[in-house]
């Protein structure tokens, strides 16, 4: 049941109930899409890192123009010419950068697993603690099996992360919009 005091206006998110259902519904077409070709997914996903990177390299060097001090001039013109060869990179050679995304992804996954297993020992005989060990567990392992894979997982692993959290979100939408229909 939904609690309608909080601060979201459950009114208001009732009376679009058809709305989220049917982008939920677009977003797991999406997701099955991604699914059916994961190499693809991929390879769109890095393009959109890329354009991403450019246009923070734009924004970077717009900004150096507008501060003050040759060191503060120096260090946004540099981090957004920086940004920009990153994302023109990133355009020139989707492979090569789909390779060291999926690399760093790896690491960033083993790092937070070994964390979460960190904090869930020192939370030990709080409840709950296990899942929190669990969860490292968990994210620590998919960080190494992404490293052993590593680079030929890198074709697919961020075409199947995207997939992934298309069907989620989709699945979530649906539910919501149902839920507020009801």
């Amino acid at each position: 049941m939904l609690d309608e005091t909080r601060p979201v206006r459950f009114s208001e998110l009732r009376a679009k109930w058809g709305w989220l259902v049917a982008l939920g519904v677009i977003m797991l077409i999406f997701g099955g899409i991604a699914l059916a070709n994961l190499f693809l997914a991929t390879v769109v996903s890095v393009y959109y890192v890329g354009a991403l990177m450019l246009v923070a390299g734009v924004l970077h060097v717009a900004h150096a123009f507008q501060v003050r001090g040759w060191e503060s001039v120096l260090f946004w013109a540099l981090s957004g010419l920086l940004y920009l060869m990153a994302g023109l990179l990133t355009f020139a050679n989707p492979l090569l950068a789909s390779a060291i995304l999926t690399l760093l992804i790896g690491a960033a996954m083993l790092f937070a697993g070994l964390v979460r297993l960190w904090v869930g020992f020192k939370l030990k005989g709080a409840e709950g603690w296990g899942w929190i060990v669990l969860s490292g567990v968990v994210t620590m392992l998919a960080g190494i099996i992404i490293a052993i894979g590593w680079p030929v997982n890198s074709l697919w692993i961020l075409g199947l992360f995207l997939a992934i959290d298309l069907i989620m979100q989709g699945w979530s939408l649906v539910a919501l919009g149902l839920a507020l229909k009801r």
